[in-house]
């Protein structure tokens, strides 16, 4: 039986999180939501609003991430921010090539989709380009044709999540899913969505804090399939298939 787990990492995000909830809640059984030791009422905001609600370890987005993973009841699981960016009607797009049988790992492009995120500023331009290298250099080392492999909007299979071993503490979590489920040759489809500008407080990648982190994250995930001990490496990469 199919069973959808939309899971939602937080981080003070109490103005937010109640509509976000309620939003999203429509599209899946369980709502998820994964804080990170916030310091304002996000995790009661989120329990009246209906959602199941757990701590990480304060490591930062990739570990709630992970939590989520473990805990998740669901058979497919959707990731999905709580800052307003993202937009709920977009959920069953990502779901569509799952529950087809499809894919295993179906990822948001904000590329194709548009965004109202990722411009209007240096920085915003800056982390556009850091993206674009990155997904760039994927492309390249597997042979694939992805336009957008940072977007924190997505959908996979509990099962490629759980395989994946996944270990990034912050957002460099979304690129190591990528290359890790193309080195274990997962299917990956990719589909437009749109990113809105968020409807409260400012991005939380600073980045001269964390560039050097996504460049060493990359070097490690193009050379190395991080295979966990007594597992065998696939003998194919993954495909990736882009939809409208």
């Amino acid at each position: 039986m199919t069973r959808v787990s939309i899971c939602i990492a937080t981080l003070n995000e109490e103005a937010t999180v109640e509509g976000i909830v309620q939003a999203v809640s429509v599209h899946g059984d369980e709502v998820l939501v994964v804080d990170g030791h916030s310091s304002d009422h996000t995790r009661e905001v989120a329990e009246r609003a209906g959602a199941k609600v757990l701590l990480d370890h304060g490591l930062g987005k990739g570990d709630a991430i992970r939590t989520a993973i473990e805990a998740a009841a669901g058979t497919l699981l959707v990731f999905f921010d709580a800052d307003g960016s993202h937009n709920p009607d977009d959920i069953p797009r990502l779901l569509a090539p799952l529950k087809a049988n499809e894919a295993d790992m179906v990822l948001g492009s904000r590329t194709r989709g548009g965004s109202d995120e990722l411009h209007g500023d240096f920085a915003k331009f800056a982390r556009m380009i850091g993206s674009d290298i990155i997904t760039l250099a994927i492309n390249y080392r597997f042979n694939v044709r992805l336009s957008d492999s940072q977007n924190g909007l997505r959908a996979m299979t509990a099962a490629c999540a759980r395989d994946l071993d996944l270990s990034e503490d912050i957002t460099t979590i979304e690129q190591e899913m990528v290359m890790k489920a193309l080195w274990r040759g997962y299917r990956l489809i990719e589909v437009p969505t749109h990113e809105n500008r968020r409807t409260h407080g400012e991005s939380r990648i600073h980045l001269g804090r964390v560039a050097s982190r996504y460049v060493l994250s990359a070097v490690r995930g193009l050379l190395s399939p991080g295979l966990p001990s007594g597992k065998e490496q696939s003998q194919e990469w993954g495909t990736v298939e882009q939809r409208d």
